[in-house]
């Protein structure tokens, strides 16, 4: 597990219900296209608008559409450790074969709480466990020596690093094994350069073969392929996030046909400038 392209999946709506039949769809697009692993319910598919009955729909349609293919790790984390523990022991019950936790939000807790949130979590259930370090949501930043720490309470064993700082990798890599998923598009090619061993990923949502095979070669030695790729998908990397994700990429798998592009508020969709951008990136890489 935690070693590939592992997609953050979209939520799909149909007016303004969840919509499993397109779910079923997408996990199908990615069963076909190489991705390695499927994140339902993390941030980018909108997880904080979704009420725990959702929650519980989407990893049940996933795990059982995803029929044992790939590891599906459904994202269970919040600012209530109560909470988070109740979501991930959910999640280990659906049959998710593991849980993405992102530190707790808002609240900033210290470095002491991260690791006896996370501790708690760990406790509660039998899944491994992927912790998330995403300071520009969060507010808060779990540093190398916490992440380190936690790399020794059991079934902890991945990070997914979205700190946009690439010194990350070497510094927990220096102090423990936990695997390092990078949590940025743009910057999975110098994390895997440097042993991260992957992404979680918001591009794959749209072009799943291509970030899988830039995981590959980098994962195999082939550098001067993954940096190719990299290189042309980067404008990909970049248009994605113009806007507050996942509204940019919700419109490109609009544009591709794949979804109707719906979000729920707060976010709301992109602009006609962003979607012209969009669109033009898409072309230029023959996915419209």
């Amino acid at each position: 597990m935690f070693t590939g392209s592992y997609v953050a999946l979209v939520t799909p709506f149909s007016k303004g219900a969840l919509d499993t039949r397109k779910l079923k769809e997408l996990v199908d697009f990615h069963l076909q296209n190489g991705t390695d692993g499927l994140i339902p319910v993390g941030t980018t598919g909108e997880s904080p608008v979704l009420t725990h009955d959702e929650k519980a729909a989407i990893i049940k349609t996933v795990v059982k559409q995803a029929k044992g293919k790939v590891p599906v790790v459904a994202g269970t984390g919040s600012n209530d450790t109560a909470a988070t523990i109740e979501t991930t022991k959910m999640a280990q019950k659906l049959g998710a074969d593991g849980a993405l936790i992102v530190t707790p939000y808002y609240n900033k807790p210290t470095q002491e709480g991260l690791f006896r949130h996370y501790e708690a979590v760990a406790n509660a259930v039998s899944i491994p466990i992927c912790l998330y370090n995403v300071p520009s949501r969060t507010a808060v930043n779990m540093t190398p020596e916490t992440q380190a720490r936690l790399s020794s309470v059991k079934d902890i064993v991945a990070t997914k690093e979205a700190s946009g700082n690439v010194e990350a990798v070497t510094q927990i890599r220096s102090l423990c094994d936990l695997k390092i998923m990078s949590g940025d598009d743009s910057l999975t090619l110098p994390m895997m350069a440097l042993g991260a061993t992957g992404v979680i990923s918001v591009a794959a949502n749209v072009a799943p073969r291509a970030i899988a095979d830039l995981c590959t070669a980098a994962n195999k030695g082939d550098f001067a392929t993954a940096r190719a790729m990299h290189e042309r998908l980067f404008a990909l990397f970049k248009g994605l996030f113009i806007e507050t994700s996942p509204a940019p990429v919700k419109y490109a798998m609009k544009a591709m046909g794949l979804l109707n592009g719906e979000l729920r508020l707060p976010l709301v969709q992109v602009t006609p400038p962003t979607e012209e951008k969009v669109k033009a990136i898409l072309k230029e890489l023959e996915l419209v």
